[in-house]
């Protein structure tokens, strides 16, 4: 039996505010999959999710979920205890990187410059940051620009019940200027790609909403700002020990003349509309030969 003919898994859905965007990576990369002639099914993950795979018995794993769980090395420590080959980043990488204050702590020393964290207390419900100014307040390890709040100040900023109880918030000033990412796969920086959009950041509407945002690859920016963030991504990409894909995230102030790195994503959107498949397109790699090269190289820890 050829590798293609054995059970292909697609883990997809799950129950944190990222389902419905991993639902739909999960049904692009299913289509790319089959269409490769890859034996390949979706799985809706839920809590009965080892019951599932004992029942099933996958030979791989394509992971297209995104957030909790799915991201944070959750659904890879699992997979490494099952002894089922993965997609993506492993258990070490994809815990790091989901919690970016932790990102910023292993990559620092290289150079790689971050947004500073700014400290704040809670009086009354309310987030009072302790410097002025506009700021940025998001959870600490969510994706996909879920609860992500730009506040011109403090008195901007929503009660703590906007967020979930158990959301562990994170606050770093705004940084004006312009969006731009960079994939890497299998340890190669692709392209930069500039994000631009009528709202005041790259927000959930705007990544996976058709016409939510535009893109231009390869970005039009100064050399020397698009090697800086081709070599940023590159570095956080093997300093972390991602596998498969990632996709770095940064902003440019140009009017101060910094780049600034704002996240690194393990689990990086799938859909038609999401950047990694575009930036792959444009180096000459198909949706489905990406697919199917993320199947080949998926391993446990």
């Amino acid at each position: 039996m050829t590798l293609r003919n054995t059970l292909t898994l697609i883990l997809n859905g799950g129950w944190t505010a990222e389902a419905e965007v991993s639902r739909n990576s999960g049904k692009a990369c299913l289509k790319a999959a089959r269409e490769e002639g890859w034996n390949a099914e979706l799985l809706e993950v839920d809590r009965s999710l080892p019951e599932h795979l004992i029942a099933l018995k996958p030979a791989r794993v394509f992971n297209a979920l995104h957030g909790q769980m799915g991201e944070d090395g959750n659904i890879q420590g699992l997979l490494n205890l099952m002894d089922i080959p993965y997609t993506h980043s492993g258990l070490l990488a994809s815990s790091i990187a989901m919690d970016k204050p932790t990102t910023k702590h292993a990559l620092g020393h290289l150079g790689i410059v971050f947004p500073d964290d700014i400290d704040f207390r809670i009086e009354d419900d309310r987030i009072i940051p302790d410097s002025g100014g506009a700021v940025v307040v998001k959870p600490r390890n969510d994706g996909s620009s879920i609860g992500v709040v730009i506040a011109r100040g403090a008195d901007h900023i929503p009660a703590v019940t906007f967020w979930p109880d158990d959301t562990a918030l994170m606050v770093e000033p705004y940084i004006p200027g312009r969006e731009l990412t960079v994939a890497v796969l299998e340890g190669e920086p692709l392209t930069v790609t500039e994000i631009t959009q009528d709202r005041a950041f790259y927000d959930y509407e705007a990544k996976y909403s058709s016409g939510g945002s535009s893109h231009q690859l390869p970005a039009d920016i100064p050399a020397d700002i698009f090697d800086c963030c081709m070599e940023w991504a590159h570095l956080a990409h093997q300093h972390l020990g991602c596998r498969g894909v990632s996709r770095s995230d940064f902003r440019w102030d140009h009017e101060a003349g910094q780049v600034y790195m704002l996240e690194i994503n393990t689990q990086p959107g799938m859909t038609a509309t999401s950047l990694v498949p575009e930036q792959a397109a444009y180096c000459g790699i198909p949706m489905n030969e990406l697919v199917t090269r993320l199947l080949e190289a998926a391993q446990c820890d």
